[in-house]
């Protein structure tokens, strides 16, 4: 069936193992021929008993087919050892697959692809992928084998009793082409619906404060439970189908037997045919039978698997738009920082087709010397993440180029890019693990986690180093693990503030060379940040940095500040020539003064009251 094609993805998944793989059906095979010869030992005892032959034959064919049975089950036990133990390791294989692909793709594929949907794929359709890998391939071949030497031993018996007993088999394909395609498509509806209630899930647990916030816990259970009833209504739909499968080929199964017992009967009476060779003929119909019925299952697990295969194969064919050049550029030994340059950059998002384009940036240049600070100021959306995720190619412009050192970063591996960067983002993100593990994270290839909780040796310097200079220490100190404290999913157990600074300490310990910090004291109360900044400047003397803020106080020390406005440079130069143009920078910083002096009224009103209040008898 073409919907089956997917599943050939499979075959360098299953090709390390062929040789389990081969025992396997080794096994399938001899447990099919020794368990075909039963209905043959019987028919020999029964035509025995009926002809008058000693009683000590028919122990003696007993014993033969208790020991036949014995070894048949003890081939099955081997060949379900052999065949599903391959179909875990496969699903292993391609978990890690996964994840590793995953790994590679770029921050606009996440842009567009739900996180549940995400999940769902590595979970639900991971596992119907290991069952056609091998369940469904093990009893695909028991189908076949049981039912080849059933047929040679019923044509050996009678060959027009066989066709008689075929006949109404004739429509089985029919059947199952039908049937078939309606589980494949009813089935891919299923696992679309399951990555959207797991989104629904998974969004609802990220975001529980919000939800509890604005009191919507009865509309969300009321979205999941409309959610919820509508994939019970999918799965009961491919229920139904899969239920009239079997009575299906149970029917047609039946319509033989029928056959059967009417001519079989009459060939008995006329001698035509032996006792014994009946009641065989019947047991190997029933062989037969059976695995005719199995196939329906069969075919199931094949079609659900071929379903999430494709869902599995849209992961893999994606690819980054971000890639390391094929003959990269390497860049010299620097000791004070790093050269930047902006060459008439414009960027934009990547959007869907046929979508209107909004720069994000257009026709940005400046240079900043090795070992200098740029400042980016600009109002909420003027563009100046989007000029900091340009940096470590998190996105790559359409138009213009970066430099560092006077090398194009398109021509840089990103490992090597990447590896020159100390990035904290504008959402600082923590991984469960111990805030020391956090900070230490970037210090070596692949991270430097700590997951028992113990304190390496290695980096310990760097990390109380980086950790004091993001005014973190302190913080850290009075927790009684100290740095193997654990941290909740996200730092949940930490203030908005101090996950801010533990990001900035986790860039600092790997003393880059180039430092990127976009709004990373936005959620730092004014006193912090600006204990922060003094231990900055020495901790950014040898460094080159860019500091996005929308707070002109955590810029106004940088060397050289360009000011964003709706993507383009309105203005760059010092802090002070640019407060002497009275321009865009200057109108921030005095709205920005007039906030501080208003919030700084109000405080000292509410004061004011509370202490009269308190005076009052």
């Amino acid at each position: 069936m073409k919907s089956l094609t997917s599943l050939l993805a499979l075959v360098p998944y299953l090709r390390p193992y062929r040789r389990q793989l081969a025992l396997g059906l080794l096994f399938v095979v001899t447990s099919g021929a020794l368990g075909s010869a039963l209905p043959w030992l019987l028919r020999s005892a029964v035509d025995g008993l009926d002809a008058g032959a000693p009683v000590a034959r028919s122990y003696q064919l007993a014993g033969a087919i208790v020991a036949l049975a014995l070894v048949t089950g003890a081939l099955r036990y081997g060949m379900r050892e052999m065949m599903n133990g391959v179909s875990r390791r496969v699903e292993y294989d391609m978990r890690n697959a996964l994840f590793t692909h995953l790994e590679t793709l770029d921050a606009p594929y996440f842009a567009h692809t739900r996180i549940g949907d995400l999940m769902a794929r590595l979970t639900n359709d991971l596992g119907a992928v290991r069952q056609a890998a091998g369940p469904a391939i093990m009893y695909l071949a028991n189908t076949i084998v049981g039912g080849l030497f059933a047929l040679f031993f019923m044509v050996r018996i009678s060959p027009r009793l066989t066709l008689v007993a075929l006949l109404p088999m004739a429509l089985l394909p029919f059947v199952m082409a039908k049937l078939g395609t309606a589980i494949h498509n009813r089935f891919e509806e299923v696992q679309e619906h399951f990555s959207t209630l797991t989104t629904r899930a998974q969004e609802n647990v990220s975001g529980v404060r919000v939800v509890r916030a604005y009191r919507q816990e009865g509309g969300e259970i009321a979205r999941f439970e409309a959610l919820n009833e509508e994939y019970l209504t999918k799965n009961m739909r491919l229920v139904r189908l899969y239920g009239a499968m079997n009575p299906v080929l149970a029917l047609l199964a039946g319509l033989g037997a029928v056959a059967v017992l009417g001519l079989g009967g009459l060939l008995v009476v006329r001698g035509a045919i032996s006792v014994g060779s009946f009641v065989a003929f019947g047991l190997y119909l029933g062989i037969l039978t059976w695995p005719l019925i199995a196939l329906g299952w069969v075919i199931n697990l094949f079609q659900r698997g071929a379903a999430s295969m494709t869902r599995l194969n849209e992961i893999f064919d994606a690819r980054p738009l971000v890639t390391s050049a094929a003959a990269p550029r390497t860049l010299a030994p620097a000791a004070a920082g790093r050269t930047l340059e902006f060459r008439g950059v414009g960027f934009h998002y990547p959007t869907p087709d046929g979508e209107p384009v909004r720069w994000a940036l257009r026709g940005v240049s400046f240079t900043v010397p090795a070992g200098g600070t740029l400042g980016v100021v600009g109002a909420t959306g003027s563009g100046k993440s989007a000029l900091i995720d340009l940096i470590p190619r998190l996105y790559d412009p359409q138009e213009g180029e970066i430099l560092i050192d006077g090398v194009p970063i398109r021509e840089l591996s990103l490992d090597e890019l990447r590896g020159e960067i100390g990035y904290v983002p504008q959402e600082s993100l923590l991984f469960s693990d111990t805030i020391g593990a956090n900070i230490r994270y970037g210090l070596a290839a692949g991270g430097d986690a700590d997951h028992e909780g113990a304190e390496p040796s290695a980096g310990a310097a760097d990390e109380r180093w980086a950790a004091r200079v993001a005014q973190l220490d302190e913080t850290i100190a009075a927790y009684p693990d100290g740095y193997g404290t654990m941290l909740g999913e996200r730092g949940i157990n930490l203030s908005g503030g101090q996950k801010q600074r533990a990001a900035l300490a986790r860039a600092l310990a790997r003393r880059p060379h180039l430092v990127l910090l976009d709004d990373a004291l936005s959620a730092v109360d004014t006193h912090t940040e600006a204990e922060i900044l003094r231990s900055l400047r020495d901790a950014l003397a040898s460094r080159t940095a860019v500091i996005a803020s929308h707070r002109i106080s955590a810029i106004r020390d940088a060397g050289w500040i360009v000011v964003l406005d709706e993507g383009r440079v309105v203005e760059e130069g010092r802090h002070a020539e640019l407060l002497a143009r009275g321009g865009r920078y200057w109108a921030l910083l005095r709205r920005q003064q007039l906030e501080a002096s208003i919030e700084d009224d109000d405080a000292a009103e509410l004061a004011g009251e509370s202490a009269s209040s308190t005076l009052q008898p």
